[in-house]
């Protein structure tokens, strides 16, 4: 197919995700510690996509500046990714609400009504993560706004179901809220497919790592176009007492070191040397330090590799504007290609 000059299906099928989130297009970049930072979302959203600051493990007033700066950086709405399982939650979730922050996505587990209901009090769109049916249930019962849909294939801490199934349980179960789905999407292609589902947009992680505006170390993102699919791998759990969020990175020595961590904790459990809270606390701080490493130092051997399946799919560095076009134009293609095959 040659080039596309006229983009009335992508137009059409863009427009409730677009109308939710008020840019030009419901392709959003997914929050990732430590790189999701005012730069990279300022790019997303002047490139007329959508993105998340990432708050992380942050402490309030580092967060805070963060979102100031991004406010510098665009006039286009971003939200604010907050971990519900992260030590300084609450006081990050007050302070971005005395901000009035257009969008706020809850992340990590599952934040209360009560939390829900503050981030709306305060203007915000509320965006819960769902992996199951009855998750995005209670989500929305407590006010969500929208769900995220997220199969195991996403990089970072995941649930442990699939996306084609997500798909058939929730997707095509939900009615009446914006869905979007997440989790080893990484063309246009499957953007179109997902459109036609149902879903009201996408988001993308792994793909955006290698924007030329991701302040990601260079041998991290050389880590990404050398790997295949299946370097991306789950982390397991040992011990019921020890309930590990599962965490998708590429293997090399630091996965070693988390399954180590978690044997020793183990057996400090079993000595009663340490708490349940200590030793998921513990789990926490080593990822988020381990992430850092890698990230920011580039220790690709020791530091955690986070990564969704997609970075099969990614092998070389754009920037985002390219990235989001090159999205655009597949998803208008393969609408075209579907819609020829029934005209």
């Amino acid at each position: 197919m040659g080039k596309i000059t006229d983009f009335q299906l992508t137009e059409q099928f863009f427009q409730a995700g677009r109308d939710f989130l008020g840019g030009q297009m419901p392709i959003m970049c997914g929050a990732m510690t430590w790189i999701s930072d005012p730069r990279l979302v300022a790019a997303v959203s002047n490139s007329g996509a959508f993105a998340s600051i990432a708050a992380g493990n942050s402490p309030v007033e580092p967060l805070c500046e963060q979102i100031k700066e991004t406010q510098r950086l665009t006039s286009y709405p971003f939200a604010v990714n907050l971990v519900t399982v992260a030590p300084a939650y609450k006081e990050q979730l007050n302070a971005v609400c005395r901000m009035g922050l257009p969008y706020i996505i809850f992340a990590g587990s599952f934040p209360s009504q009560d939390d829900i209901r503050q981030a709306k009090d305060s203007g915000a769109k509320v965006l819960c993560f769902a992996s199951t049916l009855s998750i995005a249930k209670r989500m929305i019962r407590y006010g969500a706004d929208a769900i995220i849909l997220e199969g195991m294939e996403a990089g970072g801490h995941v649930g442990h179901v699939s996306l084609t199934v997500l798909l058939q349980q929730v997707l095509f179960e939900l009615e009446d809220i914006p869905v979007f789905v997440a989790g080893g999407v990484g063309t246009g292609k499957m953007c179109a497919h997902l459109l036609l589902m149902g879903a009201y947009g996408i988001q993308m992680g792994t793909r955006f790592v290698m924007a030329e505006e991701c302040n990601a170390h260079p041998d991290f993102k050389k880590q990404f176009q050398i790997s295949k699919a299946r370097n991306a791998v789950a982390t397991p759990q040992y011990d019921s007492r020890l309930p590990v969020v599962a965490v998708r990175a590429l293997n090399n020595k630091g996965m070693d070191d988390f399954r180590k961590l978690q044997l020793e904790l183990i057996q400090q459990l079993d000595n009663e040397q340490i708490t349940r809270e200590s030793a998921q606390e513990e789990v926490e701080k080593f990822w988020m330090g381990a992430l850092r490493k890698a990230v920011q130092d580039g220790d690709v051997e020791h530091g955690s590799l986070m990564a969704g399946q997609s970075v099969g799919i990614v092998k070389k560095q754009e920037t985002v504007a390219d990235i989001i076009n090159d999205v655009v134009n597949e998803t208008e293609e393969e609408l075209q290609r579907v819609k020829s095959i029934f005209t």
